[in-house]
């Protein structure tokens, strides 16, 4: 009897050890994302295979080749004429004095991912959810010709319910207004939520998504996690706010949130309208009404110059194997010469990244970073910790920020080039969901937001080897455990 169990053991680990195998080679998949994927298939028979339906299945390659044989539009042309000039060392930032390594990265830019560098924009730094969303508000409900809108997060709450009332206003005096909005990031949003909108004109799409319920879309990895907004071509919107009370700090959870975004006006709109339209044309290429975008002038008005700043939005995603975001934060750590403060709610950096912060701390930059001081999610936070933990004992500073939760995602070297977006410093941005980030040059928007920095840095404390060591053996193991599942977190 007993052997006749063991060998019904161990024919079922057998099979489900085949079966992990089999599951985790099917899609072409990085090698550390491989190795984490059977340790968790082996590990949780049958629990391991209703995971990887849920985080661990790749999204259509259709729905794949839809986005990438989107037409830049407004962008192509200007990007090779870029790349000419920039071979006859024509192009110059608007006076700006940019070091050799920092100018290399908008080259960078232009070839792995047709990011056009605008100059003369104005930039306004919002690091308070009240304020960006009157802002918003406003701009909105003052809009002329249309309303582009694409974000992770677009709640069914008090502000998600506020935003779609302006919507639905300027829809009903003949705005044109389309939002994207990602089924998982909004769960508890059904489409139901647009229906007015749509009965005044508007348009409403779930990225790559149904219709109905999230439950009908389990697939957790390769979410729209972009936030963008273009008003009449002539205003933009870019950072790490979403659309949700949380974002108010109305949640008791997370009290106040401290996030980072950009209200953008100049040629970057430009940029940030062609991936509203990119992102578009994929999403409704394969829906009943096909309602897909051409050029239109209206899109991509002339604007004069606005502004000092000069900028480059950058997006990248699973659509693209160039992780152009992260190669341009490893460009810009290797460029970094004095200092680099970085601002992230996730910290769970590949060995690329890891490497480039050990070789500039041990050349005498100073690198700081802040992270939150509690999680949002357990097992992200505890993988957090133990890389915290990791580049503390390199020698690199590392911030927990206590005044309520930091969701910024910004990146500030030299005073010379800073990013600010929706990309994290961890594997699920680098590789598993599309996201967008501003690249921008120039002293004074690098010195506003290093000293964003440092006032943040006022209400965080300074984690030190002593603070770990004195961390339970049980909360350490989570912090290895997580370490270990960081590629697929």
């Amino acid at each position: 009897m007993h052997s006749m169990i063991g060998y019904i053991l161990l024919a079922l680990l057998v099979i489900n050890t085949g079966g992990a195998v089999v599951t985790v080679f099917w899609e072409k998949k990085d090698i550390a994302v491989i190795w984490a994927w059977l340790l968790v298939l082996i590990l949780l028979p049958g629990v391991g295979f209703i995971l990887y339906l849920l985080v661990g299945k790749g999204i259509n390659s259709s729905k794949i080749f839809d986005l990438k044989e989107q037409e830049r539009l407004g962008i192509n042309q200007l990007a090779e004429i870029q790349k000419e000039q920039w071979e006859k060392n024509r192009l110059i930032f608007a006076g700006e004095k940019i070091s050799a390594g920092n100018m290399e990265l908008p080259r960078l830019f232009l070839d792995i991912d047709q990011a056009i560098l605008t100059e003369h924009n104005y930039v306004e730094i919002l690091t308070d959810g009240t304020e960006k969303f009157k802002v918003l508000l406003d701009d909105i409900r003052h809009a002329q010709n249309h309303v582009h809108i694409e974000y992770y997060t677009f709640y069914n709450d008090q502000i998600g319910n506020q935003v779609r009332a302006a919507l639905e206003e300027v829809a009903r005096r003949g705005v044109e207004v389309r939002v994207i909005y990602d089924s998982f990031g909004s769960r508890g949003t059904t489409h139901q939520f647009f229906k007015r909108l749509e009965a005044l004109g508007g348009r409403a799409e779930p990225f790559f998504g149904t219709k109905k319920a999230p439950i009908h879309s389990p697939r957790l990895n390769y979410r729209d996690h972009r936030k963008i907004v273009v008003i009449d071509g002539r205003i933009g919107y870019i950072g790490g706010f979403n659309i949700g009370d949380q974002y108010l700090g109305r949640k008791p959870k997370f009290g106040y949130w401290r996030d980072t975004h950009l209200r953008v006006q100049g040629n970057a709109v430009i940029a940030l309208q062609s991936r509203f339209l990119m992102d578009w044309n994929a999403t409704v290429k394969n829906t009943r009404h096909n309602q897909q975008v051409s050029y239109q002038d209206q899109y991509f008005p002339l604007i004069s110059n606005v502004g000092h700043t000069s900028m480059q939005i950058v997006s990248s995603g699973p659509d693209s194997e160039k992780e152009a975001i992260k190669l341009g934060y490893f460009k810009m750590i290797n460029n970094a010469r004095k200092y680099i403060y970085i601002q992230t709610p996730y910290l769970i950096p590949d060995d690329a990244i890891i490497e480039a912060l050990m070789v500039a701390q041990m050349s005498g930059v100073e690198v700081r970073i802040m992270i939150p001081a509690f999680p949002d999610h357990p097992f992200v936070y505890r993988a957090t910790e133990y890389y915290a933990k990791h580049l503390t004992d390199l020698g690199i500073k590392v911030y927990k920020y206590h005044h309520g939760f930091l969701h910024a995602k910004t990146v500030v070297v030299d005073d010379q080039v800073a990013s600010v977006g929706s990309a994290n410093l961890d594997f699920r941005s680098f590789k598993l969901n599309f996201e967008a980030n501003a690249f921008l040059y120039g002293e004074q928007f690098a010195h506003q937001l290093k000293t964003i920095f440092e006032k943040d840095q006022e209400q965080a404390v300074l984690l030190t080897p002593e603070y770990f060591a004195k961390q339970s053996r049980w909360r350490k193991f989570k912090q290895e455990f997580s370490r270990l599942l960081s590629p697929i977190l």
